[in-house]
């Protein structure tokens, strides 16, 4: 999970991630690059989440915040998701 993480940093200049809790489907690692590509990956507990993180050398802010959230970049893809579910569809899918 590490390699990935290195991997995404380097295919957009650098990350920050976030740690948000999933329950007892283990934690999301949120990362956003510093050209505004953002993804994800599901660790099945936090520990795992957090060893990876820190293997990767990922710089960890404690909430998703509006300086994080002001660096991503969404297209018509994450709109039409977006809407769909508002609306009760299937997310575009």
């Amino acid at each position: 999970m590490a390699k990935q993480i290195v991997a995404f940093g380097s295919r957009h200049g650098g990350a920050r991630g976030q740690l948000a809790h999933l329950g007892r489907r283990g934690t999301r690692i949120v990362l956003v690059g510093e050209d505004g590509g953002w993804g994800d990956l599901v660790a099945p507990s936090h520990d795992i989440a957090r060893r990876a993180a820190e293997g990767a050398g990922l710089a960890l802010q404690e909430a998703f915040d509006g300086e994080l959230a002001a660096k991503v970049t969404t297209g018509p893809y994450e709109w039409k998701r977006m809407a769909g579910i508002q609306l009760g569809g299937r997310g575009g899918a």
